[in-house]
């Protein structure tokens, strides 16, 4: 097939808070050098900011790097944290922590809205030149000699039987000197760079969360902006990771949430159902009083920390963000940290094409992320997602112990979690379904996946070949019923997978239609035989404010 050839000088896939900074970063030293260069960034979402999903507060200190006017220059802040509070929920009662330790603290914070900030800083991009695709999607890498030279974008126009449509049109091939992957979590081009060169060799598996939230808006003058709110116990219980939040934004707007550490041996668990659980607490519905949720999303996080970053690099390519897993999990922060592992590619990618040692400048982009404040922070950190996997307790004491000899905890390289998180699941046979049996989905207040979902704007062509891949649809049937009770149904927080009975037969039917693109189920499939990839370009949630 003949496809179009675009030559570029850097092109970056994902246009999150990584790849924006990053680019126009790398624009501006050009720039500052009276020279030229030709950078493109292409983002699978029909606009900048509609898959982007966090929290979110945001620790400021990579913007100030990246733009020391930025307040100057409108950037989109909810509020600076005013007061925060950290609670320990049982079922029916709230107990305040007295003290939060500096390490886990958000004074001198913002509350942010991340597709506000991606608009922001997207805007900020084309005002320097900087090509940014909407709605194309990096459908594979391309190579040659076995070093990444390109990305193909996704063809358009393809039937739900692999045909083409009379509105067909042909991916096109995007070549370039070096390509940056910012896809966010799980990204699809990522995962295949990570496994073509075995990233993650001599490395612990990545260790992944979901979170889920909402946004409620409530009567005048009842939100306090600048409310930061963190609880555990209820309903996550103690033997789950994770645990909720609760942030004032402007307009009198609740942003509710709760994280879910996908390494939970119970596979009935149902992370979406643990939010609408969360809100039967007494605390949280007379909050919620008199209010609308308007708003609903899900996004997978990877929580692993330090010793769960790939190698950043391989021949003509560097992963940055939430793809490498730039998130400090201690903080619940991933941001400033994704911004800053872009602006150090950038740097790299400078000193390479500058100096006309590209692929020597990008070997040392690892060692450039260990000379800065990323590593320092990040490497304090390294121990506290791991040390939960004993428990609500356990992970506390660990974590408390960390605060005082500098992360180091239980030992010096945390194998307490050497498993991926799919590998923690359970046979259902130990474990039952009944705390959720007394949620009354009424619509108003308790919302099922399917009404959550409308809230999301999510929208899929359907007359398209599904992005969600299951290799051997029989293993759902026959061996994943029978062991894990096909825990597709429950970890998937938009409804997408069923088990249907047809003419007395079971069949697993896929309403990829529904799916909000987290990823949790390319992660936590217990026969990894989920592939996710990017659907028709466009397609996809249409998140403004979340």
């Amino acid at each position: 097939m003949e496809r179009e050839v675009f030559d570029l000088d850097v092109l970056y896939v994902g246009a999150g808070p990584a790849t924006l900074a990053s680019a126009y970063h790398l624009n501006q030293k050009f720039k500052s050098d009276g020279k030229d260069i030709s950078i493109g960034i292409i983002e699978k979402a029909k606009e900048i900011g509609a898959h982007s999903l966090s929290g979110a507060v945001l620790d400021p200190i990579s913007i100030k790097e990246l733009i020391p006017d930025y307040i100057e220059k409108g950037f989109p802040i909810e509020s600076k944290v005013k007061q925060e509070k950290m609670f320990y929920l049982s079922e029916k009662n709230k107990f305040t922590f007295p003290y939060i330790p500096k390490q886990m603290s958000h004074h001198g914070c913002y509350i942010v809205s991340i597709g506000k900030i991606t608009r922001w800083l997207g805007n900020l991009c084309e005002d320097a030149g900087i090509d940014i695709f909407a709605g194309f999607p990096g459908s594979e890498l391309l190579y040659k000699d076995d070093r990444v030279i390109g990305v193909r974008t996704g063809d358009r126009g393809i039937d739900k039987h692999g045909n083409q449509k009379a509105n067909f049109e042909p991916g096109v091939d995007i070549h370039a000197k070096v390509v940056i992957l910012g896809e966010g979590t799980r990204g699809s081009l990522t995962k295949k760079l990570i496994k073509k060169f075995d990233l993650m060799k001599d490395k612990n598996p990545q260790v992944w969360a979901i979170g889920v939230k909402e946004l409620w808006k409530m009567p005048k003058d009842t939100v306090p902006e600048g409310y930061v709110g963190h609880t555990m116990g209820f309903p996550l219980g103690h033997n789950i990771f994770g645990g909720g939040f609760l942030y004032g934004m402007k307009d009198d707007i609740w942003d509710l949430g709760l994280v879910t550490g996908l390494d939970y041996s119970n596979p009935n668990i149902d992370p979406h159902h643990e939010l609408q659980l969360l809100k039967t607490h007494p605390w949280i519905k007379s909050l919620l009083k008199d209010g609308e949720m308007i708003a609903y999303g899900a996004k997978t996080l990877p929580e692993g920390g330090w010793y769960s970053l790939p190698k950043l690099n391989a021949p003509g390519a560097l992963v940055i963000g939430d793809s490498a897993g730039f998130l400090n999990g201690q903080r619940l922060k991933g941001i400033h940290l994704a911004m800053k592992s872009g602006m150090i590619a950038a740097d790299t990618i400078y000193n390479g094409l500058t100096n006309d040692n590209l692929d020597n400048q990008l070997n040392n982009f690892e060692q450039n992320i260990k000379n800065s404040w990323v590593y320092t922070e990040m490497y304090k950190a390294r121990n506290f997602h791991q040390a939960f996997d004993k428990g609500l307790f356990a992970g506390m004491y660990n974590a408390g112990i960390g605060l005082f000899t500098g992360g180091r905890g239980w030992g010096f390289k945390n194998k307490l979690s050497s498993k991926s998180g799919y590998k923690h699941l359970d046979p259902k046979s130990v474990v039952d379904n009944s705390k959720y049996e007394n949620l009354k989905f009424d619509g108003k207040y308790l919302f099922d996946k399917v009404t959550n979902v409308y809230r999301s704007s999510t929208s899929h062509n359907e007359d398209q070949v599904p992005h969600l891949h299951i290799q051997d649809t029989d293993v759902c049937i026959d061996k994943c019923e029978k062991e894990f009770g096909n825990p597709c149904e429950k970890f998937c927080p938009a409804d997408v997978y069923n088990i249907v009975e047809e003419n007395e037969q079971k069949k697993m039917h896929i309403n990829f239609s529904n799916c909000v693109h987290c990823k949790t189920c390319d992660i936590m499939d217990p026969y990894q035989i989920i592939d996710w990839v990017t659907p028709e370009g466009g397609d996809g949630p249409g998140w403004v404010n979340l």
